[in-house]
């Protein structure tokens, strides 16, 4: 892999996405399990994040800390999937702003089709998180990060639960000033460009809409 993709080693996050993967794991469960892997995601994306001094009074003191500048992060979750990740971080940074961006993929020719973007004022000079639970063939998050960039986005840290080689190469290649966050290598892309073992339709098993 390239030095910008991240392969989370964390025990539990690996324990819960096992769960995840189960086709016995009810929409609420897996839901519940989507927020908690990105909130461990989001922890690990942040170890380096950038800081600022803030003066805090303690019982006894005023004493300088470094804490996270929270109305400089945006999260942004690539509709409808990246849902399911955007609760648990923002239970880590609950006071980030939030954008959305909203793409399918067409079944027949597998490309992503966008179609809806809105961001908050300001999003060119925040730290950006964007959330999508599948990196498949890369398309999704590409066009993204080519949004982000189009409104001045320079600062972009990406987080999936399961992905797939064929999109890391892709991604990390086409942006490499981006760290892509991983929760775990999957093997391959099958014939339709779903990511095995994977963990099927993640946007149809969080929103219970499977056939």
């Amino acid at each position: 892999m390239e030095k910008n993709a991240h392969l989370i080693k964390n025990a539990l996050l690996a324990h819960k996405i096992a769960e995840l993967r189960d086709i016995k794991t009810e929409p609420k469960r897996f839901r519940e399990l989507a927020t908690d892997i990105a909130m461990i995601e989001t922890y690990e994306a942040m170890k380096d994040f950038p800081t600022i001094t803030k003066n805090v009074t303690t019982p006894l003191e005023v004493t300088p800390q470094e804490v996270i500048d929270e109305k400089n992060v945006c999260l942004v979750p690539i509709l409808r999937a990246g849902l399911g990740m955007e609760e648990g971080a923002h239970r880590i940074l609950p006071n980030a702003h939030t954008g959305f961006i909203g793409m399918y993929r067409d079944e027949t020719t597998f490309e992503v089709k966008p179609y809806f973007a809105r961001f908050p004022k300001g999003i060119e000079k925040m730290e950006v998180l964007l959330l999508d639970p599948m990196l498949a063939t890369g398309g999704s998050a590409i066009d993204a990060i080519e949004q982000l960039h189009k409104v001045g986005v320079t600062h972009i840290r990406f987080l999936c639960i399961i992905a797939a080689p064929e999109g890391v190469e892709r991604v990390t290649k086409k942006f490499p000033e981006i760290p892509v966050y991983i929760g775990a290598l999957d093997r391959e892309l099958n014939s339709k460009c779903y990511i095995l073992p994977g963990l099927g339709d993640a946007g149809d098993r969080i929103f219970n809409t499977l056939d």
